[in-house]
Formats: C-alpha cells, sequence, structure tokens
C-alpha cells in the first residue's frame, strides 16, 4: 500500500543536507520511501494530512536509556556515594543481589522503548544502568529484549552488556577496583552468541553491536578479544568513556595510557566507535595529562562522541563544547541517556551549554538536529538512516505545531527548539509501520506502564540503600524536597 503524508513543514533531503519544503509531501510504500518534495504525480492508496506540523526523519538516540532511570532517587539528594551509586566493600563481601526480577528486567525494556517512541526517537541503542545489577546482562535478557523491540516496532541496535571488573568504595571512603575476568568473558561469549543469532532480525529492524561497559570496568584481555569480534563482525562498538576524572586517571594509571589513548592501542577506536560522553581528554583542565593527543585521537580516528548534554548538566558538567569539537573535525551524534527520552530537550540544552562554554564558536539548532539525524546514521553506517529521501527507510516522525506554547512559527526546526519538547511529537513510522498516532503509542497503555514502573523503582531504591555506606534506611538517604505533612 501507498501512503502520502503531507504537512505544512518536511525535513527534506538535498545536496548532503537537510532542506525545508513548505506544503511538502513524503510518500512511502512497504518499508521505504518513494517521493520527498511537492505535488506527487503518482496514485497513492492512503493520505493522511497534519496540517501545522513538521514531517521529518526519526531521531537516531545512540544512549538511549532502556531502563527505569534511578536518577529520579539520586537527584537532589546529595553525593552519589552516600546513595548506594557505587557498591561498597561489604556490599561486595556480601555478595551480588539483583534488584529485579528477569520478568521486570525486561518490564523496563518495554517501558523505556514506548517512552523512546512517545518522544520521536526512531532507532535507539539502548543503555541501562548495572549499579544495582548483581553483575551484568546475558544473552538470555537480552533475547528477551529483542522481542519485545519486535513487537513494539522500535528499530533497536542491541547487545548484552558486559563487564570484567567494577568500581567499589572502601570503609575509608576510597575507591578501588574489584577485577572478575571469568565474568567479563562469559559476556563477551554471550555477546558473540547473540551477534550470530539476532543481527539483522526482525526484517533488520533488530541489528546487534558490542556494548562493554564504562572503560574503566574493562581488563585488557576482555577488550583484546572484543577488538577481534569487532573487526571479525564489523558491528558498532559502544564503550563509556572519557565521562569522569576518576576514570581517566584510573585508566591512566593501571593502562599508562589516557582512555582514548588506551583504545587506540588496542585497536577500539575506529570509525565503527560510538563514545559517550567524551568530555574529559587530555588536556581538559581537570585531568593530569597535558597536551591535545586525545583529541587528535578523536578526530584521526573517525569515532563518533554520543553527545547527552541533559544528564550532565543536571550536575554541572558539560563539554567544552560541541561547537569547537566539530570545528576540530570530531564527529558527533546524540543521546538522551537519562528520563525523559526527550532529544528535543537535549537539542535546546545542548545549544545553550555550548554556547556559554565557548562563545566564539556559535552551535546552531540546526547543528544538533543533524547530530541527531544524519550524525547517528553516520556512526552507524547507515546511509538509509536519518533522512527522508527516496530510498531511504520509512522512518518518520510528525511533530505537531499547533500547541499554543509554540509561539509564531516562522522556522520549524527554530520553533522546535525554542519552545518545543518531545510530548509534541504527534506520529510516529519505523519501517512504514505507523508505532504512534495522535500522540499515544500504538498498542501501550501508559496509566499501567506507569502504576508498574512507580512499583518496581521502589526495589532499585532498596538495593540502593542496602549498598550504600552503613546500610542506611532508605528514607535516610532518599530525602523529600520539603518535609511531609501527616
Amino acid at each position: 500500500m501507498r501512503t502520502l503524508l503531507t504537512a505544512d513543514w518536511v525535513v527534506g533531503f538535498d545536496k548532503g543536507d537537510h532542506a525545508l519544503i513548505p506544503n511538502g509531501e513524503v510518500v512511502f510504500s512497504g518499508q521505504t520511501i518513494d517521493f520527498v518534495g511537492s505535488n506527487f504525480p503518482g496514485e497513492v492508496d492512503h493520505r493522511i494530512d497534519y496540517g501545522r506540523a513538521m514531517i521529518g526523519p526519526g531521531f537516531i538516540d545512540l544512549d538511549a536509556l532502556g531502563d527505569l532511570d534511578t536518577e529520579v532517587l539520586t537527584f537532589d539528594n546529595g553525593p552519589w556515594r552516600n546513595l548506594g551509586r557505587i557498591w561498597t566493600e561489604d556490599a561486595l563481601q556480601r555478595g551480588p543481589q539483583e534488584a529485579y526480577t528477569p520478568e521486570e528486567e525486561l518490564f523496563k525494556y518495554r517501558y523505556a522503548f514506548t517512552q523512546l517512541i512517545r518522544n520521536g526517537i526512531t532507532t535507539a541503542l539502548p543503555i541501562t544502568s548495572m549499579l544495582y545489577r548483581a553483575w551484568a546482562e546475558s544473552y538470555d535478557e537480552m533475547a528477551g529484549v529483542a522481542a519485545i523491540a519486535d513487537e513494539i516496532g522500535i528499530r533497536a541496535y542491541l547487545g548484552p552488556c558486559y563487564m570484567s571488573g567494577l568500581t567499589y568504595q572502601r570503609a575509608d571512603g576510597s575507591l578501588a577496583q574489584h577485577w572478575d575476568e571469568a565474568k567479563g568473558m562469559a559476556g563477551l561469549d554471550d555477546a558473540t552468541r547473540f551477534i550470530a543469532d539476532f543481527d539483522g532480525s526482525a526484517q533488520g529492524r533488530i541489528r546487534a553491536f558490542l556494548a562493554p561497559d564504562r572503560i574503566e570496568t574493562q581488563l585488557p584481555s576482555v577488550l583484546a578479544r572484543t577488538a577481534a569480534l569487532q573487526q571479525e563482525t564489523g558491528v558498532p562498538m559502544r564503550m563509556h568513556c572519557c565521562q569522569s576524572v576518576y576514570e581517566f586517571e584510573t585508566v591512566l594509571a593501571l593502562r599508562g595510557h589516557s582512555p582514548l589513548g588506551w583504545l587506540e592501542n588496542l585497536g577500539l577506536l575506529t570509525d565503527r566507535t560510538i563514545l559517550p560522553h567524551g568530555i574529559y581528554l587530555s588536556g581538559h583542565p581537570q585531568v593530569s595529562l597535558g597536551g591535545d593527543a586525545d583529541m587528535q585521537r578523536l578526530v584521526a580516528s573517525g569515532a563518533t562522541v554520543a553527545h547527552c548534554p541533559v544528564v550532565f548538566g543536571r550536575e554541572g558538567e558539560a563539554l567544552a563544547s560541541f561547537a569547537s569539537y566539530r570545528a576540530k573535525g570530531v564527529r558527533f551524534g546524540m543521546g538522551t541517556d537519562t528520563h525523559p527520552a526527550d532529544m528535543v530537550e537535549n537539542i535546546r540544552l545542548g545549544r545553550m551549554l555550548s554556547r556559554l562554554m565557548t562563545p566564539d564558536f556559535p552551535a546552531t539548532a540546526a547543528d544538533f538536529y543533524r547530530a541527531a539525524t544524519l550524525g547517528g546514521a553516520d556512526a552507524l553506517g547507515r546511509p538509509d538512516l536519518g533522512r527522508l529521501a527516496p530510498g531511504t527507510r520509512a522512518d518518520i516522525t510528525v511533530f505537531d505545531l499547533s500547541g499554543f506554547h509554540l509561539g509564531q512559527v516562522l522556522d520549524p526546526i527554530k520553533a522546535m527548539a525554542l519552545a518545543g519538547t518531545g510530548r509534541d511529537f504527534r506520529a510516529n513510522f519505523i519501517d512504514g509501520r505507523e508505532v504512534m498516532a495522535d500522540f499515544a503509542v500504538a498498542g501501550s497503555d501508559p496509566a499501567a506502564l506507569s502504576g508498574s514502573a512507580d512499583r518496581q523503582i521502589l526495589k532499585a531504591r532498596a538495593i540502593h540503600a542496602d549498598r550504600a555506606p552503613g546500610r542506611p534506611a532508605a528514607e535516610k538517604i532518599f530525602r523529600p524536597s520539603f518535609s511531609i505533612l501527616n
């Protein structure tokens, strides 16, 4: 069946970049776009006129939360070390403990994927917290996640997260690393099996990627095997890197290299590498290693930084900066990494922070929109994603521009970045399937999802308290903003 969509604005693609088409049309049949422009000359089976709206490509979230965000617990509650966000030595000695049942682990993905689609995200590389887990993810768990992604219809890059160590807090408050090479290798074996079984499944909507956890939790032997597997399969690899001073100094002390230098030495810094968050490079004023060697490595490798400004901005941290990195040739995609999964808010705050950090290097809303679409597609090696053009995948979003809060719409991208939110997305098509219509995700029950999530997060709160120094009652460390009157 051939479908034609029309609206006041369409974000088309021309000469290698997005282009705005007033009163534009998008025509697709099956999983593929046939036409983008005006006055389609052919016959269509179905027509939808969205009126005061913008039809555009779906966002690509390179660091998409696939979890119930435990920041709802830690927000404005003081230092993370006091909140069970880092294992204590006592908790480590008592042994591993899971917060959720296997069914609850899968529920959090269902909840998160629904949120992503609701916010105009069509392709997601999910990330979940290992902080309340017994260790990391498994093949069986990720197989269940693939089934949920297929059912809901999201395009997802999946793979079990694996790690060969963790950071813990000694009784005196100092931090140290605990290593378990066997668990790291077992996790890598699960990842290998998942690639073989699921890459290209669900009519191509499910693809595999390698997801080693943050760089300071990895042993050289596990990363060496990761590099070999990545070269053998060609799948993308994402690893959280350059995201804290502690990580930078720990890797430098243990491996004799900066984090990026170590990845380069291992053969893991390539154009198939995705790095959230890329903030702390050599030469940063808060790290001990000077010079611009890391920036040179980043540019030369073609690796992509997954920029997630909201999650770091909440804690007073920022990349210095998106615009100055781009001026040096760094490739960017975007991620949300937290709740809400609002890429529009990340575009807006990212632009603000970039201009605050380096006023002489202006960044525009269009620059961030490109990163959230074309940049993500480039990182994945997918010229069929992130743009609306004949022959590309029919991953299409409709951003409603009729809301009074949006004010005057002279330019739809600027209007979205000035006053819009992810909640303004009205419709979402992935591979030509309408997964959201009239602001509602197909087959979802928001009230039921929210009720289950509210109950489930209390289990994560209990695990956090049990792993906090001194094992306090949860009510002692997760405090309300104001006193509660009975």
